[in-house]
């Protein structure tokens, strides 16, 4: 019988919740946000429900995936409440505003921001499986391992997904290929 380390008995539910909101809360409502359309407020709400079932998580089921398994959580979730509140809802929407406010000159900080719009406007244009992995590729900062887990696609179909769906986004920008 292997023992199992004693880092691992001590985490309690309370503790990895709370090192998880620390780590992960930010990105989650962004990612959740871009799902519900630039719904803030729902996807405040989302991310709270995703950690109170991390909390009723046994930790040891987790470990080693935690981010994977919150973004699952966080992508399931969103869903439904896409489905429950309006089954005509898109999945998709806006990306995360630019939640950097310690740019010390407003007109890059206008420039970014309109970029960011434009970009966006251009990834709307895609075909929702593009879309889904290049927010959690960017948005999340999730490998592809970890993409292939949250929305179960194999990893050879995430790196396609995205590298056609980046491909497809410097064409419909005008960005010249190497």
């Amino acid at each position: 019988m292997s023992a199992v380390p004693i880092h691992i008995m001590e985490v309690s539910p309370r503790d990895l919740v709370e090192s998880a909101q620390a780590d992960f809360e930010g990105p989650l409502t962004g990612y959740a946000a871009g799902l519900l359309g630039g719904d803030w407020e729902r996807a405040r709400d989302v991310v709270q429900d995703t950690f109170i079932k991390l909390h009723r998580q046994d930790p040891e089921m987790i470990r080693g995936k935690l981010k994977s398994w919150l973004y699952t959580v966080c992508r399931n979730r969103s869903i439904d409440v896409l489905r429950k509140e309006n089954p005509m809802l898109s999945s998709s929407g806006e990306a995360f505003e630019n939640m950097d406010d310690t740019s010390p000159d407003p007109s890059y900080a206008m420039q970014q921001k309109e970029r960011h719009q434009e970009v966006m406007r251009f990834l709307e244009r895609l075909p929702e499986n593009q879309r889904e992995v290049i927010r959690l590729k960017f948005q999340g900062d999730l490998s592809y391992k970890e993409i292939a887990e949250v929305t179960g696609l194999s990893v050879s179909n995430v790196g396609f997904l995205i590298h056609t769906g980046i491909k497809r986004l410097r064409t419909l920008m005008g960005v010249e290929l190497d």
